[in-house]
């Protein structure tokens, strides 16, 4: 049965959490009085299918259903989720959550996407304010996983619950169990906007190089590292107490004016407003948005082969998604007289080329990744190979049968065309729905990674390889199986 989120308010934000929601899977009902809400949400979800999908090497489930309520009560029926994110006034978010709470279910989660109020200021005059929480998202929410939850005087079963949830999103709650104006990320945000807005109004720089200062510099590593760890690497061997007392006394030093804002004048807002007009003016916002997806996309994606920071997270969400499906199956579960289907994913960004297709170096790597899972299925695992035994390829043939584009979802069947002692020799035949895309032949040689020499995997793997190896052998033989290249198709 399908889990439901229900939405109310659907800007920027709203639309975010529509699109996380819904590409995972949850059926989204949305409540928005402004007639233009259909249009922007959809525009939102367009930039969320062509990035989202592409995070995980694990096709997300497939999309959930979409709709549009006249009322707030219609909006909140039979949600597990419902998530505020109406205009920033506490008068019109206390009103809001009388008619939620009116009609929701008692065991509903209710996130407030505030950025500045606190669940206890929420909470008032509400007829359950025990259900009543912050979670605070970041844009694009259907991209970044931050999420800060603060929980002043929830209920308990409900905060697991609501941790559970975004979890399962590929999301991080951050829980914090003390309140505080702003919360924590958005503090850290203030301060560097306070600081921008002293040296752009004192003409020590502009927009277009203050954002050059961040972009190049410490915003990459705040990315993966954070702030502490940061500086505990610039620590040197001594660690953080040498960086601290290194750079402490510069706390003192008349820098900043972080507790001084400049006035918001008109000659500075224009200022501001015509600098950022030509640094990025050249580009519609959707242009922006997309351009902003693809670096978040490409980074992300990097950290995932560190298993670092989100892409840990990814990595994370991943295993759960395998959990209880052929992609999470070992050789025992599976039938052998039957191609195994070694992956089922969506082509990333970064995967597409100056051709606007999928380069030649990615096809490589998705059959790379098809050997991999099929060398887990047969139990050469990461345990095993820790153990000193792996599979070294010695050779590999790829066929480029049609284009395929970043958002494709992809599927790899993997067939065993020879399996016995030391040599496996696998067919990929890589599909969206129909039609096939690509072939890859590949020749591996188990080897010992200490004498780096070819030598029999150990009884259970051969095993089941050679189970694999018998059932296909009745299968027909495939179009282009050792084909050599430049040979007529």
């Amino acid at each position: 049965m399908s889990k439901i989120a229900a939405i109310i308010g659907g800007g920027v934000i709203g639309g975010g959490w529509a699109a996380r929601f819904l590409l995972n899977g949850w059926d989204v009902q949305v409540f928005d009085p402004d007639p233009q809400a259909e249009r922007k949400i959809s525009e939102v979800m367009a930039n969320a299918r062509r990035s989202l999908p592409g995070l995980t090497d694990v096709a997300l489930p497939p999309e959930g259903k979409l709709t549009y309520h006249a009322t707030i009560a219609e909006a909140v029926t039979g949600a597990d989720w419902i998530q505020e994110s109406v205009p920033e006034r506490l008068e019109i978010k206390h009103a809001t959550f009388a008619e939620v709470q009116a009609a929701c279910a008692l065991d509903a989660v209710i996130g407030s996407s505030t950025s500045g109020f606190k669940p206890s200021e929420l909470q008032i005059g509400a007829m359950r304010p025990e259900q009543i929480m912050v979670a605070h998202p970041f844009n694009p929410v259907y991209l970044l996983p931050l999420i800060e939850l603060v929980t002043t005087k929830v209920e308990p079963t409900l905060i697991e619950k609501a941790k559970g949830l975004l979890t399962s999103l590929g999301m991080f709650p951050l829980h914090l169990k003390k309140e505080i104006d702003a919360h924590v990320a958005d503090r850290f945000l203030e301060a560097v906007w306070r600081e921008a807005l002293w040296l752009v109004k004192d003409g020590i720089a502009t927009t277009e190089e203050i954002d050059n200062a961040i972009r190049y510099g410490f915003g990459i590593r705040w990315a993966q590292m954070g702030l502490f760890e940061t500086y505990r690497v610039a620590g040197g061997e001594a660690g953080m107490k040498h960086f601290m007392a290194q750079f402490g006394p510069c706390l003192k030093s008349p820098w900043t004016k972080l507790m001084d804002v400049p006035d918001f004048t008109e000659e500075l807002v224009d200022l501001i407003a015509g600098q950022s007009d030509e640094q990025s003016g050249m580009h519609s916002i959707r242009e922006l948005e997309r351009i902003r997806d693809n670096n978040l996309v490409t980074m992300m994606r990097g950290l995932k082969a560190e298993d670092w920071g989100a892409g840990a997270l990814l990595n994370a969400q991943e295993r759960e998604m395998r959990v209880g499906t052929v992609h999470g199956a070992v050789a025992a579960d599976l039938p052998a007289d039957v191609l195994v289907e070694t992956a089922h994913r969506t082509i990333p960004l970064d995967w597409t080329d100056y051709n606007g297709h999928m380069t030649e170096s990615r096809y490589l790597q998705a059959f790379a990744d098809a050997t991999d899972r099929f060398m887990t299925i047969i139990g050469c695992d990461a345990e095993y190979i820790s153990s000193g035994g792996s599979y070294f390829t010695a050779e590999s043939h790829i066929r480029h049968i049609d284009e395929v584009h970043a958002g494709a979802l992809v599927t790899i069947r993997t067939r065993v065309v020879m399996g016995e002692g030391k040599k496996m020799h696998l067919w990929h035949e890589m599909y969206e729905g129909d039609r096939l895309l690509a072939t890859g032949e590949h020749f591996l040689l188990h080897v010992s990674l200490e004498t780096r020499k070819p030598t029999p995997p150990s009884e259970h793997i051969e095993a089941a390889l050679v189970r694999f190896a018998k059932g296909h052998a009745g299968l027909p033989t495939p179009e282009g199986l050792g084909r050599a290249i430049g040979a007529p198709r």
